[in-house]
């Protein structure tokens, strides 16, 4: 039995998980947060990064994408745990880890959050524009792609929210695993692609670990848990229910950037073809495909591009705000918020922290559309960004085999090891993202 006389608030020792809820069937019909965390995950950013692999090394990184999925499915999966095993969000659980965790995600959310909604915007708003190009300019697209996002997570609560994203993901799915097929991939080269060998190039271990990294999803990883709450899970009956939920975001994940790397290899690759690596590299990649199999077949990857940049925007208004209003709750003392039970509730999704989240994603971002991005405010961006996942991987490495969790659900072998592997791939890429930084021009 785990120990259950330390001090909720500090150590958050929970009575063991074996007198607890009867553990409910794993059934697909309960199948939902994880489709959220993938839709909100894969961004345009993911698309073009395999892409970009594709196109450069043909299936040789394909092993490197399917690892990432892998890694994912670990922190996730241990997000997910804590939550259920413990009753407690994430944020009260980093909260028993000292001040640190604190100030860290406090600076990080504000930071993070204003320029993330610009770049959410700008992705968001650029197949529109390319779908509708004499309707309006690119910044006013991404100004009504933010409103309605607004409108859209402030007016609904999370059944509502689940149900237009697994539609949306139903649109990507249907555009990525269409062009996978149109393109006509060799499956020969796809099953040599599998064994891990790196590609002929310079930084070509960095270059892999940054694709390993790089699929499907930072802070919304942590959102998962909070997703998994909103939807009614709150006991250790349903961990079943959300390890299957778990492995379906990251099955669907890995269509995702499977299929575009075939599209890549095969598109591409075999032509010499070379895209940009940001969001306006799948604004290209629809000119190409225009080129070779017509227009409607450039416009229906236009619109799977509008789903993909568009779920990961409400994605991130919902979810972060969410861990926002957890956030604020917990410093104000209101330690019973930060619970699974409140999060069900639904209203964190009525309280004006949240709302207040909503409203800094939304508005004053809008300023970085016209006014361009502020040197200084990207480069602290960037380092914060590549900060967060190895603070996530090792600080879920130190809860779950603490007396914080109860014994029945601590991390096993298996659980360790992948959290270790994913703590250093990502401490990894900090340093290197850290060190490119030009800091001599930032003072």
């Amino acid at each position: 039995m785990a120990d259950t006389t330390g001090n909720t608030q500090d150590t958050g020792a929970p009575p063991d998980a074996g007198s607890g809820p009867q553990p409910r069937k794993s059934s697909w019909r309960y199948i939902g947060p994880g489709i959220v965390v993938a839709a909100t995950g894969v961004g345009a950013g993911d698309l073009v990064a395999t892409l970009v692999a594709g196109s450069s090394f043909g299936y040789t990184l394909l092993w490197a994408a399917v690892i990432g999925c892998l890694v994912k499915i670990s922190l996730a999966e241990a997000a997910g745990r804590w939550h259920l095993a413990t009753g407690r969000t994430l944020f009260d659980g980093w909260a028993s880890l000292g001040r640190w965790t604190t100030y860290f995600f406090g600076f990080y959310v504000v930071v993070w959050g204003f320029v993330y909604g610009a770049a959410a915007m700008s992705s968001s708003a650029l197949p529109l524009q390319a779908l509708f190009p004499d309707v309006m300019d690119l910044e006013w697209w991404g100004i009504a792609c933010a409103l309605v996002g607004l409108a859209f997570v402030w007016f609904n609560r999370y059944a509502v929210f689940e149900k237009v994203m697994t539609v949306l993901v139903g649109v990507m799915f249907a555009v990525t695993v269409y062009l996978a097929v149109r393109v006509a991939p060799n499956l020969g080269d796809a099953f040599a692609g599998l064994l891990p060998v790196l590609p002929d190039a310079d930084d070509s271990v960095l270059y892999t670990l940054g694709l390993i990294g790089g699929v499907g999803g930072t802070i919304t990883l942590a959102a998962y848990g909070y997703w998994v709450n909103a939807k009614g899970w709150t006991d250790t009956g349903w961990m079943k229910v959300m390890r299957l939920d778990n492995r379906v975001a990251y099955v669907t994940t890995g269509v995702f950037v499977v299929a575009m790397l075939f599209v890549g290899a095969e598109l591409l690759h075999s032509a010499g073809l070379a895209l940009e690596k940001g969001d306006q590299g799948l604004v290209q990649l629809s000119d190409v495909l225009e080129d070779r199999y017509g227009t409607a077949t450039a416009k229906f990857f236009l619109i799977g591009f509008f789903a993909t940049s568009f779920t990961s925007l409400i994605g991130v208004w919902h979810g972060v705000s969410l861990m926002f209003a957890d956030f604020v709750a917990r410093g104000r003392k209101k330690v019973k918020v930060s619970t699974g039970e409140a999060i069900a509730s639904g209203r964190p999704e009525k309280s004006w922290p949240f709302r207040a989240y909503l409203l800094w994603l939304t508005f004053p971002p809008m300023v970085l559309l016209f006014e361009g991005q502020p040197f200084r405010l990207i480069i602290l961006y960037g380092v914060l960004g590549a900060a967060f996942m190895p603070f996530l991987a090792l600080t879920l490495l130190w809860l779950l085999n603490s007396a914080r969790t109860p014994r029945a659900w601590r991390n096993g072998i298996l659980s360790n090891g992948m959290l270790v592997v994913a703590g250093l791939l990502f401490l990894v890429l900090c340093v290197k993202q850290v060190w490119d930084q030009p800091w001599s021009e930032f003072f």
